[in-house]
């Protein structure tokens, strides 16, 4: 009768064994999360308490200067500006207005001027002040493009065409590889009524659920002494 069982509580083992190992590998994934967040909530920390800066001064490494507050001069363009809709601010859905900024040097790269409340619906268009069309100056968190917000956007260039992707719309206009969260500028006007908001600065629930799956782990190892002991 032994060797009857014997094969079935090898299965059992291996079945207990399967699952503690699965609960350390999603403890160590959920711990490296936690870890990576606590890190990269260090660097936003750090950069965005540093002293403004020139774009001209970082702008070979956006990188390692993503989130620190840079100036630059240059012109807006009205006509190449992107919506990016199902963006929320204190219960109200609303638009991130991006538009075209070049530099004296020809530069081009997107500047997220804030954001819009809504049309009637949430899906409608607002009506956007537009940008000045002479030469400004402009204060803002540089970021990667990289980072633009994920999610549904309008495109609104001249001619009114519909929507587009944004790579495509990057892609042929071939802008630089950052993006600058407006925070000011040179006229009053280009102070954003709701600027970017920045990242939620908490490192999460990942250590709490590294702890839980470490819990799982232990209650498959009672539970299989249990049944042994049962046996």
């Amino acid at each position: 009768m032994a060797k009857v069982r014997e094969p079935f509580a090898y299965f059992k083992s291996l079945v207990a064994l399967t699952l503690i190992i699965l609960c350390l590998i999603a403890a160590q994934w959920q711990y490296q999360r936690g870890v990576d967040r606590h890190a990269r909530n260090a660097i936003i920390e750090k950069h965005i308490a540093l002293a403004p800066t020139s774009l001209d001064s970082v702008k070979d490494s956006p990188l390692a200067a993503e989130w620190q507050t840079v100036t630059t001069q240059g012109v807006f363009d009205p006509t190449k500006q992107i919506l990016l809709k199902n963006r929320y601010s204190e219960g109200f859905y609303g638009f991130e207005v991006l538009t075209l900024f070049t530099t004296p040097n020809n530069e081009k790269f997107w500047v997220d001027r804030g954001w819009v409340k809504a049309g009637a619906a949430a899906t409608i268009a607002p009506t956007i002040t537009p940008p000045p069309t002479t030469p400004v100056s402009i204060t803002g968190r540089l970021r990667l493009d990289s980072s633009l917000p994920r999610g549904s956007f309008f495109a609104l260039p001249a001619d009114g065409s519909g929507l587009i992707s944004k790579l495509d719309a990057q892609s042929q206009l071939d802008t630089q590889d950052y993006y600058i969260d407006l925070l000011s500028g040179s006229e009053s006007s280009l102070t954003p009524a709701v600027p970017a908001q920045l990242p939620e600065l908490s490192d999460g629930p990942h250590m709490a659920y590294a702890l839980q799956w470490l819990f799982f782990g232990g209650l498959v190892i009672y539970g299989r002494i249990l049944i042994r002991r049962t046996r």
